[in-house]
């Protein structure tokens, strides 16, 4: 069992210019199986239907309340606690009453599918693309070999954090590498600094689990 760790390498408030960086540092590791997935959350009625226009092939799901399905057969669960597309979700505004959030996301799709439409979908909400499956090569200079299982590029859109828990005016790039620690110390933090050069970005601050 092995976590990952990411390390924020390019900020910025265009995010045009961020979605661009990423791709290259994410091209650099790319290969055949590769895969984007894209999520945010959504916080007003509004921006869930704006969303479901421009993303009608995403799926949008809802909060659960407070211990409402406790024994409740499924058939009785509302379609948008469940997850529906674009098209299904409800048109009555009481049907979000304790939804909000609702999540919309994309899962595993082929790389370079789905990344420019997100990109300018996503507005003021918090959300991220993330590449996975990608295969970073080895780093002779620093000794380390490379990996596939933790090799990933995050693009943070309106925050800094992977909780997306913390609003920001601007959108964050970051790669990941595997964890190892030692007394506290992440020991392949300097294998993120060399992918980073890679490309000429560089490490901006401490990672993140």
């Amino acid at each position: 069992m092995s976590d990952d760790i990411a390390y924020p390498v390019f900020r910025t408030p265009d995010p045009a210019l961020a979605l661009s960086t990423a791709r290259r540092l994410m091209e650099f590791g790319r290969y055949e199986y590769s895969t984007v997935s894209v999520y945010t959350e959504l916080h007003s009625v509004a921006e869930v239907r704006r969303m479901a226009e421009e993303l009608p092939e995403a799926r949008f799901q809802g909060q659960e309340k407070y211990r409402e399905f406790d024994g409740a057969p499924l058939e009785e669960y509302p379609a948008l606690f469940l997850g529906v597309q674009g098209p299904g979700l409800p048109a009555d505004p009481d049907a979000y009453e304790g939804r909000l959030p609702v999540e919309c996301e994309l899962l595993d799709l082929t790389v370079g599918s789905i990344e420019d439409a997100f990109t300018a979908a996503i507005g003021p909400n918090r959300g991220e693309i993330n590449w996975e499956s990608l295969c970073w090569p080895d780093a002779p200079e620093p000794g380390f070999h490379g990996e596939s299982k933790h090799a990933e590029v995050t693009l943070l859109f309106n925050t800094h954090t992977r909780d997306l828990d913390e609003p920001a005016d601007d959108h964050t790039v970051l790669v990941h590498v595997r964890s190892v620690s030692i007394d506290g110390r992440q020991m392949r933090e300097p294998y993120a600094h060399w992918l980073a050069g890679q490309v000429g970005l560089t490490v901006l601050g401490p990672g993140q689990r």
